[in-house]
């Protein structure tokens, strides 16, 4: 059972994504909120697995409520919800910061059921950075821009092996598990077990920090196929 937080200002957003994912046996939401602090509360009192956080929100927008979260969970030494930003543009400035506080990926509101419930599978699971096309496109405008993020510098990934930055340039693709290893004819298990080792020498929280990172870095150029 994957363990869900939806904060959304608007109850009636709140309520319908409930009831979507509440319609699903292996989805239980456990809670909503209505802005970021609340959020914070809620995620410190039942520890969910995901939180669907609204990228603008008064009080504490998402954004901070983020930092918030993946500060709390770093001080506690625990590995945290997963968050999926929640936002209403192809393209929103508002993604890129929330990337950098530690969001695992986002979804337009507009986007259909069967993708909404599945984004939560997938981020919840680890398996693969959630990637509609538009997530390829924010990944790449936010790797254009001239902030930096915190996930990684271009001194990190020397230590990364060359299977590995193979696996690292595949995963920032969007390429799935499974992809991978029928790509290059090895077993999924052995994807993941790079994969795990790709995260641990970044210090990337999870495969979206890592794709951040093979841009950042040049192991990527935008727009290119790696």
């Amino acid at each position: 059972m994957i363990r869900i937080v939806i904060a959304d200002d608007q109850a009636m957003v709140r309520a319908g994504f409930a009831a979507l994912l509440d319609a699903h046996p292996d989805l239980e939401i456990i809670g909503q909120a209505q802005d970021g602090e609340e959020c914070v509360r809620m995620v410190a009192d039942c520890e969910p697995d995901i939180v669907l956080m609204d990228v603008r929100m008064p009080t504490m927008d998402g954004i901070e409520a983020t930092r918030t979260i993946v500060a709390n969970a770093r001080s506690a030494s625990a590995a945290g919800p997963r968050i999926i930003m929640l936002t209403t543009f192809d393209i929103d400035d508002y993604v890129f910061d929330a990337i950098r506080a530690g969001a695992s990926g986002f979804l337009l509101k507009d986007a259909p059921p069967n993708e909404l419930a599945e984004a939560v599978r997938v981020v919840a699971s680890g398996d693969g950075l959630l990637a509609p096309s538009v997530t390829k496109r924010v990944i790449e405008h936010f790797a254009a821009t001239p902030a930096a993020s915190e996930a990684s510098t271009p001194s990190t990934l020397p230590d990364l092996t060359d299977r590995e930055r193979e696996i690292l340039v595949l995963v920032a693709r969007g390429e799935s598990n499974s992809e991978i290893a029928a790509r290059l004819v090895i077993a999924v298990q052995t994807v993941k077990t790079h994969v795990s080792r790709i995260l641990y020498k970044l210090d990337a929280r999870d495969r979206a920090q890592a794709v951040i990172a093979a841009y950042e870095s040049g192991l990527i150029v935008p727009g290119t196929q790696g």
